[in-house]
């Protein structure tokens, strides 16, 4: 499996599509504002920038992918009035894989744009959009052209599925019954990616430019624990069900390994500290629940039964890979039998995302 070739979100408008589905990202995303606020607050009051580039790497596609740079800019703008300075011109990369749903997101841009006028006085500088296609495990913009680097929820993707020396037999991902030379490997692969991904962007950052990273992670040191791989466990019981059936190939199965890593943050902070490019200046982990739908919400009625929201959510991020896998024919057979293995679990115990958020600076 070319990950850079099937690693997508659903895309469109439609009720499987990641913009209908993505409600957990949209939620981190607000929660992290604060954090990205003083990070790009930091960066324009010591470098004053004319023109402020800001990039905002693995943005799928629909709601979300315009809710972090509208409040990078409107941070900076306010900043900018209080200084009584005149406003920077604003350049926008909105980076994804190559198979990512980027006419959504062009016929999106107009719109964003007026609405961003309407909603900003006088004064406020021309904002210009481009999209960025390509694996953000490689350079992706010219030497020290970027001021500002976000990402939310898509470093936990590997640049390819680990190379295995044993059978991951009946899962997934990493779990408890994973050989110790899968555990390895994934670990090994995110070690990999996420140094390259410093690197590159150390190249790519004017001095003193900054980054704010939300990935999906864990907060224990172990890489099997239940915080970081339950999610994925869970899909493998479902697909693991239409093997008992004969539905699936048992080989098949074991030959379907998720490009996904969990990280812990002390596992971030050391391969911050080894590649040495820059200085740590927040860095904290979270919770969500995986139904980000609560009991004040309008929708609680609905998505009471968890387990319907989860799945829906997870079948917006999955499905493009399970498909490249195992053919259109198993996912109306897969995705109801994972909704009632998460309404089960969840019923009876308490399931949370766990973000991993850091605040990075570029060493002089």
């Amino acid at each position: 499996m070319e990950v850079i070739e099937v690693l997508h979100m659903n895309g469109g408008n439609g009720d499987k599509s990641y913009a209908n589905n993505s409600l957990v990202p949209q939620k981190v995303i607000l929660m992290t504002r604060p954090i990205t606020e003083a990070a790009i607050s930091d960066l324009y009051c010591s470098l004053i920038p004319k023109s402020i580039c800001i990039a905002d790497l693995g943005c799928s596609s629909g709601p979300n992918t315009f809710l972090a740079v509208s409040g990078l800019i409107k941070t900076v703008d306010k900043k900018r009035k209080i200084l009584g300075h005149k406003s920077p011109e604003y350049q926008i990369y909105l980076n994804d894989l190559p198979s990512n749903d980027f006419n959504t997101i062009f016929k999106s841009v107009p719109r964003f744009q007026e609405k961003l006028k309407m909603q900003m006085e006088s004064g406020f500088g021309p904002c210009f959009f481009a999209g960025v296609p390509g694996s953000f495990y490689q350079r992706l913009f010219p030497t020290k052209t970027v001021h500002f680097v976000h990402s939310s929820y898509s470093l936990q993707w590997l640049s390819q599925v680990p190379e295995l020396k044993e059978i991951n037999k009946g899962n997934i991902y990493m779990a408890s019954s994973s050989p110790s030379s899968v555990i390895r490997a994934y670990v090994k692969q995110f070690e990999k990616d996420f140094s390259t991904f410093l690197s590159c962007r150390a190249e790519e950052l004017v001095t003193g430019g900054r980054m704010v990273l939300t990935i999906l992670g864990r907060k224990s040191e172990d890489p099997c624990s239940k915080d970081g791989c339950y999610i994925w466990e869970l899909l493998a019981l479902a697909l693991n069900g239409l093997v008992s059936e004969g539905l699936i190939e048992e080989k098949k199965l074991d030959s379907f390994n998720i490009p996904h890593y969990n990280p812990s943050p002390a596992e971030v902070r050391n391969l911050v500290e080894m590649e040495g490019s820059f200085m740590v200046d927040h860095l904290e982990a979270t919770e969500i629940h995986w139904n980000a739908y609560d009991s004040d919400s309008l929708e609680f009625d609905k998505f009471k039964d968890g387990g319907y929201y989860v799945a829906k959510c997870m079948r917006a991020v999955a499905e493009p890979l399970l498909v490249s896998h195992f053919g259109e024919g198993i996912i109306e057979e897969v995705f109801p039998r994972y909704r009632k293995i998460l309404s089960d679990r969840m019923s009876k115990e308490k399931t949370q995302f766990i973000s991993v958020i850091v605040s990075l600076a570029k060493r002089a």
